[in-house]
């Protein structure tokens, strides 16, 4: 409740009288503009001047004008419209109009009499002229009653009966709120409604009716509560829990203050969380009168004015007392009262000071939510941090200590489990604020921060994937960092973010090596990733100073960093070059030859040469008694679909290689590359010893090319078969099987005439069935040919019998020009067109018509 948030000036006391009643006391004030008016006891109106408002703290206060109402009683109230320079003054129970200057009454204006209190609303403009609407209660006639206020006159527009006495009001238009003696009412004078609130058992002089806010109350409720209500009846913030036996009480945003009739004392409760905030003492108060300045309190024969104090000054001593909740809600609640700027450097500290303390008391979600909010310096927390500290250099704190801090130096040594909730808290502020503005002016602190939090706290997931990504940390700091617990592959990680590919490279072949060791990573894993980094490498002298050591290592896994995916446009390096780097290494050779013709799909002659020497090579190499015989034949493979498939060989260097080896099949591929199928089929026969190749041999050529090939292609392997008297068989097995690839005619002058019908008994019966077969497809299709003549003919016919309409002026639907001749065509579409445009080929096929 140490909060000062008004501070008590005295403006005037009248002089103490001698012995006896006391008949000139204060009963009530009205300020407005530079003037005070002081209703006294004793009927008399004073006017008082006030030089610069209240700003000094002993202000020169003197008497301008005095007017005396009437003989005895009091002035019960002063209401000042500066718009149309009147004082209304409700004294005897009437209303009189005084001139704010002179004091002088305005003659126009009779009083208003029977009136038991007033409040005036706002000035309306009328098309006319400017008026204000005065409410005055009646206690003897138990009604209130609405006039229009102008500078020459005034009239009753609304009279509303209550039905009870009507003690005190306060006016919101077009709302009026009443007190009555056992209630508090709302009544709206435009649509005559009324609304009771709640009842109540308070004595007269505690009944309370005040202004609030735009359209909201402040009444003394039941229970000591002060209740917010607003026009429609609603309450829209918490009641203000205050002392029994109140006097008065009035808002200044954001607080709310109450005079108390025993304790002599004006309280301060914050309207905003319903707190004391600060008691005032001031003998013998009687009320309290809100203005623009603040608060005036009349006591018996002095006026105080409460000044408010600045807010700044109020949210920083709320700081300094560490209570930053309470600084926080005043500052929320009074921002539309502060400049920009102003609210958001102290909302920044604000934020920024209560997250501190928040993470001293391991509160870290809360924590961490306000020192973003607060914009805090990252390196202000890092500093905190003994083992982390390091990465800020010499940066200079500017963050106030608080009382709950505590020293994490020695939380390291003592509380290893408290240690390690703090880091994972650093981790997460410094991971939520990287990607900020708030980050982003100290990344490369940032970054090294993060980095050794990873590392003291085993994080290897978070840990590679900040290595990985795009980073700012200080290379030299982060390295030794990282060479200290270990961490080689993500050393090299390092390397290769900041550009150093070398060295991460080679940190990795030392891991590779087993020269450094590493507990989360593999040797193999260091040499995979070696070889993922040099497949994906721009820089050419960095690749070729590990591209032998990679191959070195493994022939088969090495090569792949030559072998780029096809979805990249440009690859790290030539063929030119790569081919003659691998002549050592004959199976990384062979996997990039195969690369280059099986994926890439190379048209270099010499790529396709090189791939089946290649393979040559490997099946020569092989020992007849090797045990991984299907690998052998496998290669085989390649190389016979290579021959095959391959237009870019070089046959003759490869039938060279091969001429004295053992390999006939692939020579016969060969022979017939060069269109030398006899020597091919006898190579098969003969020396490979395998019909059935010979045969495959002879469809696979003959696939794609016309009927009259295949058949002397298979004439002359029946050539061979015959011309070799042990292959009789063969030959009669190659017709019986493959009848259809035969010219029979041709076949049975080839036959020598020993042979029985019974041995080409198959044959035959095949061969006539494909005669059959091919002179009734034949048929087919003349007779299908004609039926399509005959159609078109139909159709020509019926065109040309219809009955066309030549008018004057058809124009050529071709070349837009007048039908003049007779003979033009008509299309299907209908649409005429000349015979040179259809025969020129502007228009489609029609039926030619000529005119008589």
């Amino acid at each position: 409740m140490s909060v000062r948030a008004f501070s008590c000036v005295l403006l005037t006391e009248k002089p103490a009288v001698g012995k006896g009643k006391d008949t000139a006391g204060i009963q009530c004030v009205e300020c407005c503009c530079k003037s005070l008016y002081i209703g006294g006891k004793d009927s008399v109106v004073h006017q008082l001047n006030l030089p610069s408002a209240v700003a000094t703290d002993a202000p020169n206060i003197r008497e301008v004008k005095r007017r005396q109402m009437g003989r005895s009683g009091p002035v019960s109230q002063l209401r000042a419209i500066p718009v149309l320079n009147h004082l209304l003054v409700l004294w005897d129970g009437s209303v009189t109009a005084l001139n704010m200057f002179s004091l002088e009454p305005v003659s126009p204006l009779k009083k208003i009499p029977n009136v038991s209190c007033m409040e005036v609303g706002s000035s309306v403009s009328s098309t006319q002229q400017v008026y204000v609407e005065l409410v005055t209660a009646s206690v003897k006639r138990r009604w209130i009653s609405v006039h229009r206020v102008y500078v020459d006159k005034w009239e009753c527009v609304k009279q509303m009966p209550l039905g009870r006495e009507p003690l005190a009001l306060a006016v919101r238009e077009p709302c009026v709120c009443v007190a009555t003696a056992d209630r508090y009412m709302l009544c709206d004078y435009e649509s005559g409604n009324t609304l009771d609130l709640f009842q109540h058992n308070l004595a007269r002089q505690n009944l309370l009716v005040k202004q609030a806010g735009e359209r909201e109350f402040l009444l003394n409720g039941p229970g000591s509560l002060g209740m917010f209500v607003m026009s429609d009846g609603i309450s829209q913030r918490p009641p203000v829990p205050w002392p029994a036996g109140i006097l008065d009480a009035a808002v200044c945003h954001p607080y709310t203050l109450v005079l108390q009739d025993q304790a002599q004392t004006v309280h301060v409760y914050s309207t905003l969380d319903q707190q004391l905030k600060q008691v005032i003492p001031i003998p013998k108060a009687a009320t309290l009168t809100p203005t623009t300045e603040g608060v005036l309190v009349i006591a018996e024969r002095e006026i105080y004015c409460l000044r408010p104090c600045a807010l700044e000054d109020q949210i920083e001593a709320l700081m300094a007392e560490e209570r930053m909740d309470q600084a926080l809600v005043l500052l929320d609640g009074v921002r539309e009262l502060l400049p920009q700027h102003s609210y958001q450097d102290l909302r920044k500290n604000i934020s920024c000071m209560l997250g501190l303390m928040h993470f001293y008391q391991e509160s870290f979600k809360e924590a961490k939510g306000l020192l973003i909010d607060g914009d805090l310096d990252p390196r202000e927390i890092i500093r905190l941090y003994p083992e982390v500290s390091d990465v800020c250099g010499d940066f200079d704190s500017q963050l106030p200590s608080v009382s709950t801090s505590r020293d994490l130096r020695l939380m390291s040594t003592e509380d290893q489990a408290s240690l390690h909730r703090f880091l994972h808290f650093l981790g997460d502020f410094l991971q939520a604020v990287r990607g900020t503005t708030q980050g982003l002016s100290c990344r490369s602190d940032v970054d090294s921060a993060l980095l050794k939090v990873y590392l003291q706290l085993g994080e290897s997931e978070r840990l590679g994937q900040m290595v990985t990504s795009p980073n700012d940390c200080h290379l030299d700091l982060s390295a030794s960092d990282l060479r200290q617990h270990k961490r080689f592959f993500a050393l090299g990680l390092l390397y290769q973010s900041h550009g150093q590919h070398f060295s991460a490279i080679q940190t990795w072949v030392r891991m590779a090596e087993g020269q450094y060791d590493d507990s989360s990573q593999t040797a193999a894993d260091a040499y995979e990733h070696i070889l993922s980094t040099l497949r994906q490498l721009d820089d050419r002298d960095t690749f070729w100073s590990f591209a032998d050591w990679a191959v070195q290592r493994d022939q088969e896994a090495g090569v792949q960093i030559f072998m780029q995916d096809t979805e990249r446009p440009i690859p790290s390096c030539h063929a030119d070059e790569v081919i003659p780097f691998l002549q050592k290494y004959p199976v990384s050779s062979l996997m990039y030859l195969e690369y280059l013709v099986g994926v890439l799909k190379s048209k270099e002659e010499s790529h396709h040469t090189l791939l089946a020497l290649a393979y040559i090579a490997r099946i020569l190499q092989r020992s007849p008694g090797e045990a991984d015989a299907s690998a052998g034949e496998d290669i085989r493979r390649k190389l016979q679909q290579l021959l095959w498939l391959s237009a870019h060989c070089d046959t003759v260097a490869v039938h060279d290689k091969i001429a004295s080896t053992n390999l006939h099949t692939e020579k016969a591929i060969l022979l017939g590359k060069t269109g030398e199928h006899k020597k091919a089929l006898q190579i098969l026969v003969h020396e490979e010893k395998d019909k059935q190749a010979a045969v495959d041999y002879c469809w696979r050529t003959s696939a794609g090319r016309e009927r009259d090939f295949r058949q002397r292609l298979f004439l002359s392997l029946l050539q061979i078969y015959l011309d070799s008297t042990a292959a009789e068989g063969a030959a009669a097995d190659l017709l019986n099987r493959h009848a259809r690839a035969f010219d029979a005619a041709a076949v049975l002058q080839a036959l020598p005439a020993a042979w029985s019908v019974q041995m080409v008994g198959s044959f035959l019966q095949e061969a006539l069935r494909s005669a059959f077969h091919q002179r009734r497809m034949r048929q087919v299709e003349a007779t299908l040919t004609t039926a399509e003549q005959r159609r078109v003919t139909s159709t020509r016919t019926e065109a040309a019998n219809r009955m066309i309409k030549l008018e004057r002026g058809t124009r050529c639907q071709v070349c837009q020009r007048l039908l003049a001749r007779p003979e033009f065509v008509f299309m299907p579409t209908g649409e005429l067109v000349h015979l040179h445009c259809t025969t020129g080929g502007k228009g489609a096929p029609g039926t030619v018509i000529t005119t008589s």
